[in-house]
């Protein structure tokens, strides 16, 4: 009997050992999660077409967290006006047919990388005009179940979407292109869109724009109504701001020095007709083929940019260049007529003044004749002295600015085509320094308005 007693002791410690051992072993989480997943989302336990209920389990709408993050935009096309951006975009939901036990905290959440497996909702970007996927090396894409049954949708994906633009003030204007996100199917009654609370949008760091500067984002709410019911609509508006550096180089210094370039002309002789007009008509040219480049690169657009205004300005001085030296050379050869003219008629003077002076001396017999020493009152000739003497004792009248400064050019052969080119000299220039101060502080105070009016300030 002790020996009996001592073999079932022995036995009865090893089981107990055993089992010890078998409690302390691993658990295997994998498998866990598989027959999770395979009672919450096993045949006939879960229908994917079914919306989950409302908050609470009521049978409101279900509610649909959305946050987004801006990995980059690629381009922001002013041609076809749309714009290129890959994001993150992020739902959060809640199906209380999903919830499971997380065995005391060790099953923190579930991942599903088939979206098919569980309801979705039916969102679509409303202004997308292309868009696809990232599929490499395995689709960018993960569902994470939590324990509480919150459902966690995460995909990466790229987008072209459309941004209708203003280009009144191009190259000092501001874009502002949305991102609209709406329910295809579900009404509002069904489904609500919401932002996710604290931040619902991020934007990666160092965002880098060629041409734009993003300067902030504002959120918002877009619903829309249809004959078939209300919609939820979520939207984000980017505002962009065009970094003007890269047009002040490119398109308005060499502007303001094909203008100055055609006033060259204005300094050089009236008779260097070759130089003067090639001069105009190539800084014309050259005028030409820049603001055909600037259009080649916008819309055909029926209002007048602001670009259109400083090009068409610019075109018209150096046009004005040009049509300046043909009224210089017009003036130059009236001015060479009316000299020859002049010379001639002194000739025929001098040629009769010289015939009479013959005829006197020829003439040996004639008598002499003493002029009186008074003449009378009646007398003509008496009357032109009388008439230039009152003529000399008139008190001078002080001249004017404009004749002063005129004067000292003196009438001679094209006078009149050199005093055209100093006053081109100072004409052309204040007129220009005036165009440009009118033309920047209108743009530039009706891009702080219209700043305002938008209400990103």
């Amino acid at each position: 009997m002790g020996t009996g007693h001592y073999f079932w002791a022995i036995f009865y410690f090893t089981s107990l050992c055993s089992a010890s051992l078998a409690n302390n072993a691993k658990i295997n989480f994998r498998e866990k999660e598989k027959k999770v997943l395979d009672q919450i989302l096993g045949a006939g336990k879960y229908d994917a077409r079914i919306r989950p209920s409302g908050i609470n389990g009521t049978d409101g709408p279900a509610v649909v967290r959305v946050n987004i993050f801006v990995r980059s935009i690629s381009k922001i096309d002013d041609v076809t006006m749309e714009y290129s951006v890959q994001l993150t975009f992020r739902e959060q939901w809640t199906d209380e047919r999903l919830k499971f036990d997380d065995i005391q905290g060790r099953l923190k959440y579930l991942t599903l990388t088939e979206a098919n497996r569980v309801w979705m909702p039916d969102l679509f970007f409303s202004n997308e005009k292309e868009g696809h996927f990232h599929n490499i090396i395995m689709p960018n894409v993960y569902i994470r179940i939590f324990p509480n049954g919150s459902v966690l949708y995460s995909i990466r994906i790229s987008l072209t979407l459309a941004c209708p633009m203003n280009l009144k003030l191009y190259p000092l204007d501001r874009q502002i292109c949305s991102l609209r996100m709406a329910s295809y199917g579900w009404t509002t009654n069904d489904l609500v869109f919401l932002w996710k609370e604290g931040d619902p949008v991020q934007v990666v760091k160092n965002l880098h724009l060629p041409r734009f500067t993003l300067e902030k984002f504002l959120t918002d709410y877009c619903n829309s109504k249809t004959n078939t019911g209300e919609y939820s609509c979520l939207k984000v508006d980017l505002l962009f701001k065009r970094e003007f550096s890269y047009y002040l180089i490119q398109i308005y210094i060499p502007c303001c020095m094909l203008v100055i370039v055609s006033w060259v002309s204005f300094w050089l002789d009236q008779g260097a007709v070759p130089a003067r007009v090639s001069l105009g008509v190539t800084t014309l040219l050259t005028m030409a083929t820049q603001t055909s480049g600037i259009n080649a690169s916008l819309p055909p657009v029926s209002y007048t940019k602001a670009i259109d205004v400083w090009t068409g300005v610019c075109l018209t001085f150096v046009f004005g260049a040009l049509l300046e030296f043909a009224l210089v050379n017009y003036a130059s050869r009236s001015d060479m007529h009316k000299e020859n003219m002049k010379k001639k008629r002194r000739d025929l003077e001098q040629a009769s003044l010289d015939a009479a002076s013959d005829l006197l001396d020829t003439d040996s017999n004639a008598t002499f004749a003493m002029k009186p020493l008074v003449r009378h009152p009646g007398d003509p000739l008496a009357l032109e002295k009388l008439r230039q003497c009152e003529v000399h004792m008139q008190p001078p009248k002080r001249p004017s600015c404009c004749k002063t400064w005129l004067s000292k050019f003196p009438t001679r052969q094209c006078s009149r085509s050199k005093r055209i080119d100093v006053i081109s000299r100072i004409t052309f220039p204040l007129v220009f320094a005036l165009f440009n101060l009118v033309y920047w502080s209108t743009y530039l105070f009706r891009e702080e308005e219209d700043e305002v009016v938008l209400g990103f300030v």
